[in-house]
C-alpha cells in the first residue's frame, strides 16, 4: 500500500477532487462565469403552468378599464323561444342580472385590429351579417366566430323588409340563411330586419326559413355615444346595436375606437356584457347553460 504524508497527501486528495469535478461535467459545454452585476434569472419549474395574463393589462392596451365580470350563465334561461306560432320579436331579455348584450350588424368594416381587440378583451358579441356586404371576405368573420361569437341572419342585400311581399322576404332571409350556413357551418337561429323594420310577413318568412327569434334593440352605438330608447338609460337584459364600420362611416374614427367608446359607456353604468345565447333557450334545446 502506498502512503502519502504531509504535502503529498494533500496534493493527492486535491487531485482526486479535481478529477471528480471534471468527470461530473464531462460532455457539458463550458459555462461563462456569472456576471455579478446581472439580474438573477428565474427558471419556471418543469410541469408548472405559465402565469395567467393580467386582464387589466389587456384592457389598458386599448385605453380601457375592465368591465364588471358577467355573472355565471343562468341555470334556467329566462327567454324561451317557442317552436310554434309567430316568431317572437324582442329587444330585451327578462333578467335581473346587470348585463347587456352587444350585437354588431352588416359587416362592411373588416378591421384586423378588431379581431385582436376581441381576442384580448374576451367581450362576447352576436353578429348579424348581410351576404352582399361580407362576400368579399367571408374568412374575416370566421376569425370572430372562432372566439365564440355566433353569426346570425341580416338578409342577403339589406332591404326594407315591409316593402317586399312574402316571397321577397323569404328570398332575403332564406338566401342569407343558406350562405351563412355554407360559409360558417351552422344555420342562424336569430334574424335582425334591416333598419329594425318588420311586419307580420317578416315573422312568417322568418319561420319558413328556420328562424326562431327576431332581435331588435334598445340602444344603438353611434361614433362616441349611444342613442337610447325612452327611458334614456341601460336596463338589465337590453340588446345594444353597433355596426361594423370604419373611418369612412365614423368621421375618421376606427372600429376599435368606436367599440372602446361603447365599452366605456357600458362600464360607466356598471353593466357587464354577457352572451345572448346564454340567456335565450331555442326550441328543442335544454333551458340550462349553453355548453362551451
Amino acid at each position: 500500500m502506498l502512503r502519502f504524508g504531509g504535502w503529498g497527501a494533500r496534493l493527492a486528495a486535491g487531485a482526486l477532487v479535481v478529477a471528480g469535478v471534471l468527470a461530473a461535467g464531462a460532455g457539458e459545454p463550458a459555462r461563462p462565469p456569472a456576471d455579478p452585476g446581472a439580474a438573477p434569472v428565474f427558471q419556471q419549474a418543469e410541469g408548472t403552468a405559465p402565469p395567467a395574463p393580467d386582464p387589466a393589462a389587456a384592457w389598458a392596451k386599448w385605453g380601457l378599464k375592465p368591465l364588471p365580470a358577467a355573472p355565471p350563465p343562468p341555470a334556467d334561461k329566462p327567454l324561451k323561444l317557442p317552436a310554434k306560432g309567430p316568431v317572437p320579436v324582442f329587444s330585451n331579455v327578462p333578467t335581473k342580472d346587470k348585463v347587456v348584450f352587444v350585437t354588431i350588424d352588416d359587416g362592411a368594416e373588416k378591421d384586423p385590429r378588431f379581431v385582436e381587440m376581441l381576442t384580448d378583451l374576451k367581450v362576447p358579441v352576436t353578429m348579424f351579417l348581410t351576404d352582399d356586404i361580407i362576400r368579399d371576405d367571408y374568412a374575416y368573420f370566421s376569425r370572430l366566430q372562432a372566439l365564440g361569437n355566433p353569426i346570425e341572419n341580416h338578409t342577403l342585400s339589406h332591404p326594407v323588409m315591409p316593402s317586399l311581399g312574402l316571397d321577397g322576404q323569404r328570398r332575403q332571409i332564406c338566401g342569407d340563411q343558406r350562405s351563412l350556413k355554407r360559409n360558417y357551418g351552422t344555420a342562424p337561429r336569430l334574424f335582425r330586419p334591416p333598419y329594425g323594420s318588420w311586419n307580420s310577413l317578416t315573422q312568417q318568412a322568418a319561420a319558413d326559413c328556420g328562424i326562431s327569434g327576431i332581435v331588435l334593440w334598445h340602444e344603438s352605438m353611434q361614433i362616441n355615444d349611444m342613442q337610447y330608447d325612452d327611458p334614456k338609460r341601460l336596463n338589465p337584459g337590453d340588446v345594444v346595436l353597433a355596426h361594423f364600420r370604419g373611418p369612412a362611416q365614423l368621421k375618421g374614427r376606427t372600429m376599435t375606437q368606436m367599440f372602446a367608446a361603447l365599452l366605456k359607456q357600458i362600464g360607466r353604468r356598471g353593466f357587464a356584457v354577457a352572451s345572448l345565447t346564454d340567456y335565450v333557450a331555442f326550441p328543442g334545446e335544454p333551458a340550462g347553460p349553453t355548453p362551451r
